[in-house]
């Protein structure tokens, strides 16, 4: 379906002109001359996006952005005037409007304009059908993303969810969603109804995590005043989430390796073999093949577990999904933190877009939390986010040609270099640039070892 743009101008030049050059890019274009006019076409028509000038001859355009909003909040209204005036800019922002444009304007940058307002409203439309997709459903078990590596994620792990009892790898950089991932293996699996346990490996001291996991009878050791069961034995038909597997000792690596293989295992100070029906899920962030080849992790549990993998794409690697989450998280934000934060400053979004996340969805999350927290307003300004997204600039590592490249990949290999360079890191942007897709980028960057 065509997107549908409403032009309100009294310049009948210039509602002609735009409305000419819009047709042509394939929109349903609609053009009103009066507020009046264009309030009546919006509660008649489906409209996507609104061009409203500031002066019209019934009333301002500040008054006929408030009486849209009024009809419909989520319609997307870009501003254009002649008078280059910051407050005016300002009041229309604070009435919600997504952007303003200054006349005269390049039709370029217009069209940049509008395609990310649709962009834009496109996201939200998308939250809003994930929302719904999954209203009844746990929101902590979800992963979020149209990432073509996060819809194979997910296509994975409903594989995955159908074996009962296949042992699950989870790897992936600390942030990127390995619990949420176990989370969703378990819940949408036969086994969603048993007890999902979880233990991180890291933050349990040595002497203490065998006795979480295994447990002890009573006299095993002088605080054992009475008999314990322990997470394997508790978990019993369900799940067991080892977090930060890569720093568990050797010694219980082994004992696990077992537990693994039998299904069975004896508390600490005990001698009664008990049964269980488990299984389990391992994540780490650390190169678990590289600790094994070291013998720093054994072999064989190794294995054992890598039955299936999942690999998690770091945040960075998958943009297309950062507006995505953001959104998400301030509607989750908006509910916790009793805010009514309704969409994120153009500017804003482009620090979101060109950070490298290094602590992933984590950080994003965090990140966004902080700036709801410190706004002011119904929106999220480059003001309110930390000082390394608004000081960062990204630079692609250097590109060293390969031997056997052809001088013709040498060419194109220095000319993605030297686009991204140019677009700061925004692949986005890049790939627009380039007149690619971002996909036929992606594969381009992977090919050349760009990042």
């Amino acid at each position: 379906m065509k997107p549908a743009i409403l032009i309100v101008d009294d310049d009948e030049v210039m509602r002609q002109t735009l409305s000419d050059v819009f047709t042509k890019r394939d929109y349903e274009v609609f053009t009103a001359d009066t507020g009046g006019e264009s309030i009546a076409i919006i509660q008649g028509q489906l409209i996507d996006l609104v061009l409203l000038d500031i002066r019209l001859p019934d009333m301002d355009g500040i008054t006929v952005l408030k009486k849209i909003k009024e009809i419909d909040t989520d319609l997307m209204v870009i501003m254009m005037t002649a008078y280059s005036d910051v407050q005016t800019a300002v009041t229309a922002m604070k009435a919600e409007a997504y952007d303003y444009i200054n006349k005269p304007f390049e039709l370029d940058e217009l069209k940049l304009l509008i395609q990310k307002a649709l962009e834009t409203q496109s996201l939200r439309n998308e939250v809003r059908r994930l929302r719904r997709q999954h209203g009844n459903e746990d929101s902590h078990t979800q992963i979020y993303g149209n990432s073509p590596q996060i819809q194979n994620i997910r296509e994975l792990i409903q594989m995955i969810a159908q074996t009962p009892r296949t042992s699950v790898l989870i790897q992936g950089e600390s942030g990127t969603g390995k619990e949420l991932a176990a989370n969703a293996i378990h819940y949408s699996s036969k086994r969603a109804s048993q007890p999902l346990l979880k233990i991180n490996c890291n933050a349990i001291p040595e002497n203490l995590l065998e006795t979480e996991l295994f447990g002890y009878e009573k006299g095993a050791f002088t605080d054992a005043k009475s008999t314990k069961k322990g997470l394997f034995e508790l978990a019993n038909g369900g799940t067991i989430f080892l977090d930060e597997i890569g720093d568990m000792n050797q010694y219980l690596q082994s004992k696990l390796l077992r537990v693994l293989e039998t299904q069975s295992f004896m508390r600490v100070g005990g001698s009664r073999e008990i049964h269980v029906d488990l299984r389990f899920i391992a994540a780490s962030n650390k190169n678990l093949a590289e600790m094994v080849n070291q013998g720093e992790f054994r072999k064989d549990l190794y294995y054992r577990l890598k039955v299936m993998v999942l690999d998690l794409p770091p945040l960075s690697e998958r943009s297309e999904d950062i507006l995505l989450l953001a959104n998400l998280f301030i509607e989750e934000g908006n509910k916790e933190l009793g805010k009514n934060i309704k969409s994120i400053m153009p500017e804003a979004k482009d620090l979101l877009l060109n950070y490298s996340w290094p602590g992933n969805i984590r950080e994003l999350k965090n990140i966004l939390e902080r700036a709801m927290i410190l706004s002011s307003t119904d929106m999220i300004s480059s003001d309110t986010l930390p000082i390394e997204l608004r000081e960062h600039q990204p630079s692609p590592r250097s590109v060293a040609l390969k031997p056997n490249e052809s001088s013709l990949e040498a060419m194109e290999k220095r000319h993605i270099f030297e686009v991204l360079s140019m677009m700061n890191g925004n692949k986005s942007k890049a790939a627009r640039s380039l007149g690619i897709s971002r996909s036929t980028l992606r594969e381009k960057l992977k090919k050349y070892a760009i990042v």
